[in-house]
C-alpha cells in the first residue's frame, strides 16, 4: 500500500516539474481522451476498453493476462470499435465499429438520406491468435448468456442485383424465347417487341425497369436484415435472408426468430445450433413481437397478429406457445381465453418471459383502446387537450409520457394446468414485484390509487402494500398509506419496508403474515444524517440478502449491518468505517442472488474526511460461535476517485477506472490478495500524455467557518505554477456540495454548462467550489452564507485579487449566483445559466422535459422553502431575486434556452427584462431548440469561448468582443458571431 502511494505522489510531483508550459485553448478539446466502455471476463484473464476522443475516431483494445509471464499482453486494438462483448469462455470478443468519422460528418453535410449512411461493421475477435473477421453492416448481433459457440448477428439485407440488359440483340432474343401458345403472353410479348422495334433499346430499358420497380414495391419486406449464424470458432457464417428479429437462449443451443415470407406474412423458425436443424414452427403472420426462450432450450413464447392489416384501425395480438418437439406453435392467449378481462387483449409491447424453471409464463395484456375516430376528416377535427383538476398526472405530465402510456401492459401469467390467465397486475396495481426469479411463492405490489393528485406539490405518493399469490392473483394487504422503499427477499419469503417517514425498517413474514421492526436494537441512524432539504430522508439502502433469506444487510451512512429478518438474532455491524468516517459499500457479483456470507466479499471504500477510495476484502468468521464476525482488511486506500468498479464472475478480480485531478482516469485491474497478502493495482492505460504540455493544476480541500458557524468545505484549484507572491483573479463556482469530487480529473472540455474549470486554471485563474448547508425556507440566504464566507476566507491566503473575482452557476447554482448578487458587490461579474428569479411563477410552472409541475420542488426538495405560496408568501419574496435586483451592480450574463425542460425559460426572460429596465449591465444568451444544459457539442463549443471573452474582460482586463459591446441583431443572426475583440 505505501509503495502504491509513494508512486501516486511521485506522478504528482512529476506532472508538475515544467518549463514554460503552453495553456489551453480551446482548439485541444477534440483529440482529449476519455475511457469508455469496459468489462473483464468471466475467469478474469480478458480485459476490453474503450479509448475515445471527445469527437473523432475511438479504439478498443483487448488485453489478455499472460500468466508464464505475469503480465497483461494487448492481443489487438481495433479503430472505432465498440459495445464490445466477451464470450462467457473467454476465447473471443466481438464488437461493433463504426463508420470513419469524417465520412460520417461528409454524409450528413451531403444531406444523405438515413438509409444510405454509413454503416457499422461487427468484427470477431479470436483472443488466442489475434485473428479478426470483420462483417459489414451489422445492426446488431447477440451472445449467449451463459454458453458459448455461438454468435448471431443481424446484417442489413442488400437485395441481389438486378441483371442488366448486355445489348439489344439478347434483349430481342429473350423476348422471342418468352412466347408460346398463351394469347395473353403473346399478345404482351409481340407489344414489347413493337415498342422496342420502333422506339428503340433505351426507350425500352427504361419502360421495362419502371414496370419492374412499381410490380415488386408491394413485396418489399418490412424488414431489411439478413441473420448470420456463427458456430465458433468456425466464423464462416450460416446465412436466413430476411430476418426480422432474433433471440438466443442462454446456453445458445436454441434460437428463434421470425422471417419476413412476403407482403405481410411472417413465419416463426426454432433452430437447434447443435445440428443447425430450422423447425418451421408459425407462418402467416403479420407482426411477431417478444420472443423469448426458456433456460431450458425446451420452450418459446412470443406474440402475434395475423388477422388484420397493418393498416387497421384496430389490431389484436395474440400469446403463442412452442413446446420443443411439437409440429408447430399453437395459440394459447387470445381476447376470449378464460382469464382475460373485458375489453382487454394481450398486448403487442408485452414482456413476454418464463420463470427460472420455466414453470411459469408472464406476458402482459391492455385494455383494448377504442379505434380512432375517422369519420370526420383530421383536418376538420378539433385539436385541444383537456386538463381534469381530479387527473392523475397534470395534462403536460401525461402527453410526455404518452407513447409509453400507450405501450403500457399488465403482468399476467399462463396456467398451463387449467389453460386460463391469472391476471396479476391491472390499472390499480400497476406494478408487481417477482421473487425468486418468478418461481416464488409471494410476489408483492402495491397501489397508490386516489393518491396521486397530491404528487404534484409532495413530490411523492402515499402507498398501500400487498402481497400476491402468484397461482391465483388473490392480493393481502400488508400495510397502508405509506411513504416508503420496499426490498423483496430472493424467495418472497419476507419483504422489508423502509418507512421514509418513520426513518424505520419493518418486515413481513410472508408465511405467518406478521408485520414489525426490523433492526430496532441498531441504534445509529439508517436514513441521511445529512439530509437538509424539506423532506424525510431517504435510507442509505440495502445491499442485499444472504442465502436462504437468513440475513438482510442494511447501510448506515459509513456500515454495513446484518440483521435478521425474523428479529430473533441481535443486529451486528459488519464493517467498522465509522470511527475513520470511512464508508463501506458492497460490490455485487455478475448475476448474484444472494451475498455469499460464507465467503469473501469485496467493498468499495470512501473516505469523508481526505476523500480517498479504496477497497476491502471482507473474509468470513473462522469462530463457529461468532459467524456474524468478519475480518476486513482494506486492500486499497489512496487519493484518488475510483468508478466504474466491475468484478469479475468468480470475483477474483475487479476492474475500475482510477483518477484525481491531476491524473486522467486509466484503467487498472486488482486481484484478489492471494494468502492476504496485498497485491497492487495493475494500470493498463495511459491516455492523454498531451496534457504534459500544458499548464495544469492541483486541487486542495480548504475548510473555514461559514457566517452560520458550521465548519465548511470545499475546493480550490490553482495553476502548477502559481506564484504565492502575486494576485490572481478567481472564479468562484458551485452546485450545493461538491466536496468528493475532490480526486475528480477534469478535462478540458466544452462544457453543457458546467465552468470549465481545467482550462480557467491552466488560463491563470484560482477557482473555488464551496460547498453550500441549507435552512428551510432560506436557501438563498444560507447560499449567501456559504459563497461568501468562503469567498473572502480564500482571499485571505493572499494570492487572490478581491477586485476581480466572478461567480458563475447553472441551474441551481444559476439561481444562488442571481441571488447572491444581490446582496453583495463582491463579484465583478457573474454568470447564471438556467436560474429561477421568481419564485411566484416558477413555483406554479412546468418542468417540460418531464410535464410535471414545479410546486413538490419549492414545498419539500430542491428549492427548500418547505411551505407553499399561500402559507408562506413573505419567504417566496426574500428568496426570489427578482425583488431585489436594483440593488445589484455586477455584470450578467444570462444563459437560458427556449427548450429548456427543467427551468421554464420565462424566468431568464423575467431577469433579462427587468435588469434591461433598471439599466444594469446584462446579455441574455438563447440558445435554440437547446435543452437546460446544452446538448449540441456545435453549442458548447461556442459557449465556452464567448464565457471567456466575458471572464477576461470583466477579469483580466482584456478587451472585449463585438458581441459584448454591440451585441448581435436578427438581421445578422448566421452571418456574424461577434467573437472579434473589438
Amino acid at each position: 500500500m505505501r509503495k502504491f502511494l509513494l508512486l501516486c505522489c511521485a506522478a504528482m510531483v512529476v506532472s508538475t516539474i515544467s518549463a514554460q508550459k503552453k495553456v489551453l485553448n480551446h482548439t485541444v478539446y477534440d483529440d482529449w481522451q476519455s475511457i469508455g466502455e469496459k468489462q473483464i471476463s468471466n475467469n478474469g484473464q480478458v480485459v476490453v476498453f474503450t479509448i475515445v476522443p471527445q469527437e473523432g475516431d475511438g479504439c478498443l483494445w483487448v488485453r489478455k493476462f499472460v500468466k508464464e509471464k505475469n503480465r497483461w499482453d494487448t492481443v489487438v486494438a481495433i479503430p472505432r470499435g465498440y459495445q464490445p462483448k466477451i464470450t462467457n469462455d473467454a476465447a473471443f470478443v466481438v464488437c461493433k465499429i463504426k463508420p470513419l468519422f469524417q465520412r460520417t460528418r461528409q454524409a450528413k453535410i451531403q444531406q444523405t438520406k438515413p438509409e444510405n449512411m454509413p454503416k457499422d461493421s461487427m468484427a470477431i475477435i479470436n483472443v488466442l491468435s489475434g485473428s479478426i473477421t470483420k462483417i459489414a453492416s451489422v445492426q446488431t448481433f447477440l451472445l449467449p448468456e451463459k454458453g458459448n459457440g455461438v454468435l448471431v448477428c443481424l446484417k442489413d439485407h442488400i437485395p441481389a442485383p438486378k441483371s442488366a440488359f448486355a445489348d439489344s440483340i439478347n434483349v430481342l432474343m429473350q423476348l422471342k424465347k418468352q412466347l408460346n401458345n398463351s394469347k395473353k403472353t403473346e399478345d404482351s410479348l409481340k407489344k414489347q417487341l413493337q415498342i422496342f422495334e420502333e422506339k428503340g433499346f433505351q426507350y425500352f430499358n427504361a419502360l421495362h425497369n419502371n414496370t419492374t420497380d412499381s410490380t415488386t414495391k408491394t413485396a418489399e419486406p418490412t424488414t431489411k436484415t439478413d441473420l448470420y449464424i456463427f458456430h465458433l470458432p468456425d466464423t464462416q457464417s450460416q446465412i436466413i435472408p430476411k430476418v426480422q428479429y432474433v433471440t438466443v437462449s442462454k446456453t445458445g443451443h436454441t434460437i428463434a426468430y421470425n422471417q419476413w415470407i412476403a407482403q405481410e406474412n411472417m413465419a416463426v423458425y426454432w433452430c437447434q445450433t447443435n445440428n443447425k436443424k430450422n423447425s418451421l414452427i408459425a407462418q402467416h403472420l403479420h407482426e411477431v413481437n417478444g420472443l423469448t426462450i426458456d433456460n431450458t432450450d425446451t420452450q418459446l413464447a412470443f406474440v402475434a397478429e395475423k388477422d388484420s392489416s397493418s393498416k387497421a384501425l384496430q389490431r389484436f395480438f395474440n400469446l403463442y406457445y412452442y413446446k420443443s418437439g411439437e409440429d408447430s406453435a399453437r395459440l394459447i392467449v387470445s381476447r376470449t381465453t378464460k382469464g382475460v378481462s373485458a375489453n382487454w387483449a394481450v398486448s403487442q409491447f408485452s414482456n413476454t418471459h418464463f420463470s427460472e424453471s420455466g414453470k411459469r409464463l408472464f406476458f402482459g395484456t391492455a385494455p383494448i383502446p377504442p379505434p380512432k375516430d375517422t369519420t370526420t376528416p383530421a383536418f376538420e377535427q378539433a385539436a385541444l387537450d383537456i386538463w381534469h383538476y381530479a387527473d392523475d398526472d397534470i395534462m403536460p405530465e401525461q402527453l410526455k409520457n404518452l407513447e409509453r402510456t400507450l405501450k403500457k401492459n399488465y403482468l399476467a401469467r399462463y396456467d398451463f394446468t387449467a389453460d386460463t390467465v391469472v391476471q396479476l397486475a391491472n390499472v390499480i396495481f400497476e406494478n408487481v414485484m417477482e421473487t425468486q426469479k418468478g418461481d416464488g411463492h409471494y410476489f408483492y405490489t402495491y397501489t397508490d390509487t386516489g393518491r396521486r393528485v397530491q404528487k404534484q406539490w409532495q413530490g411523492f405518493t402515499l402507498k398501500d402494500i400487498y402481497v400476491l399469490n402468484p397461482e391465483n392473483g388473490k392480493r393481502n394487504k400488508i400495510v397502508g398509506n405509506i411513504k416508503m422503499r420496499m426490498y423483496p427477499s430472493a424467495s418472497g419469503k419476507f419483504l422489508v419496508v423502509y418507512n421514509e417517514i418513520q426513518k424505520k425498517y419493518n418486515c413481513y413474514n410472508a408465511e405467518t403474515q406478521q408485520y414489525y421492526t426490523a433492526g430496532k436494537d441498531i441504534q445509529v441512524a439508517l436514513y441521511d444524517e445529512t439530509n437538509d432539504v424539506p423532506d424525510d430522508p431517504y435510507n442509505y439502502g440495502v445491499a442485499g440478502w444472504t442465502e436462504n433469506d437468513q440475513f438482510i444487510w442494511l447501510y448506515d451512512r459509513f456500515d454495513v449491518w446484518q440483521v435478521d429478518p425474523l428479529g430473533k438474532v441481535l443486529s451486528h455491524r459488519i464493517t467498522n468505517g465509522r470511527p475513520a468516517k470511512m464508508q463501506y459499500r458492497y460490490i455485487a457479483a455478475k448475476d448474484e442472488t444472494f451475498i455469499p456470507q460464507a465467503e469473501p466479499v469485496w467493498f468499495k471504500l470512501f473516505n469523508e474526511q481526505n476523500k480517498y477510495s479504496g477497497f476491502a476484502i471482507s473474509y468470513p468468521s473462522e469462530n463457529n460461535n461468532e459467524q456474524w464476525q468478519r475480518n476486513n482488511s482494506i486492500v486499497l486506500n489512496a487519493p484518488k476517485l475510483i468508478n466504474g468498479v466491475e468484478p469479475d464472475a468468480h470475483m477474483n478480480a475487479l476492474l475500475f477506472t482510477m483518477e484525481d485531478y491531476i491524473n486522467s482516469p486509466n484503467v487498472f485491474v486488482l486481484n484478489k490478495p492471494i494468502d492476504k497478502q496485498l497485491i497492487m493495482p495493475v494500470q493498463l492505460t495511459t491516455i492523454n500524455p498531451q496534457q504534459q504540455q500544458y499548464n495544469w493544476g492541483n486541487a486542495q480541500l480548504f475548510k473555514w467557518k461559514a457566517y452560520d458557524g458550521r465548519m465548511a468545505e470545499g475546493i480550490v484549484y490553482k495553476p502548477e505554477n502559481v506564484d504565492s507572491t502575486k494576485k490572481y483573479p478567481m472564479i468562484v463556482y458551485f452546485y450545493e456540495r461538491n466536496n468528493q469530487t475532490l480526486y475528480n480529473y477534469i478535462p478540458p472540455t466544452p462544457t453543457p454548462s458546467r465552468l470549465n474549470i481545467s482550462f480557467y486554471v491552466s488560463r491563470g485563474y484560482i477557482v473555488f467550489v464551496p460547498d453550500i448547508w441549507y435552512r428551510t425556507g432560506h436557501p438563498g440566504e444560507s447560499a449567501y452564507d456559504y459563497i461568501v464566507s468562503g469567498t473572502r476566507a480564500v482571499v485571505k491566503l493572499g494570492y487572490v485579487d478581491s477586485t476581480r473575482i466572478g461567480i458563475q452557476g447553472q441551474s441551481w447554482g444559476g439561481y444562488q449566483t442571481a441571488y447572491v448578487i444581490t446582496r453583495t458587490h463582491l463579484f465583478r461579474a457573474a454568470w447564471a445559466g438556467a436560474p429561477v428569479v421568481n419564485m411566484f411563477s416558477a413555483y406554479g410552472g412546468i418542468r417540460w422535459e418531464t410535464g410535471v409541475n414545479r410546486q413538490f420542488q419549492y414545498e419539500k426538495t430542491q428549492s427548500r422553502i418547505g411551505a407553499d405560496i399561500w402559507q408562506r408568501p413573505d419567504l417566496y419574496i426574500e428568496n426570489s431575486p427578482l425583488f431585489h435586483l436594483k440593488k445589484i451592480q455586477t455584470p450578467l450574463v444570462i444563459m437560458s434556452n427556449d427548450a429548456d425542460g427543467a427551468v421554464p425559460w420565462y424566468q431568464g426572460i423575467e431577469f433579462y427584462t427587468a435588469m434591461r429596465r433598471l439599466n444594469k449591465p446584462v446579455w441574455l444568451l438563447v440558445y435554440n431548440g437547446e435543452a437546460h444544459n446544452l446538448v449540441e457539442r456545435r453549442n458548447r463549443k461556442d459557449i465556452q469561448i464567448r464565457e471567456q471573452q466575458f471572464f477576461d474582460w470583466q477579469l483580466k482586463g482584456d478587451k472585449p468582443a463585438k458581441w459584448l459591446t454591440e451585441g448581435i441583431p436578427a438581421v445578422l443572426k448566421g452571418r456574424d458571431w461577434g467573437l472579434e475583440i473589438n
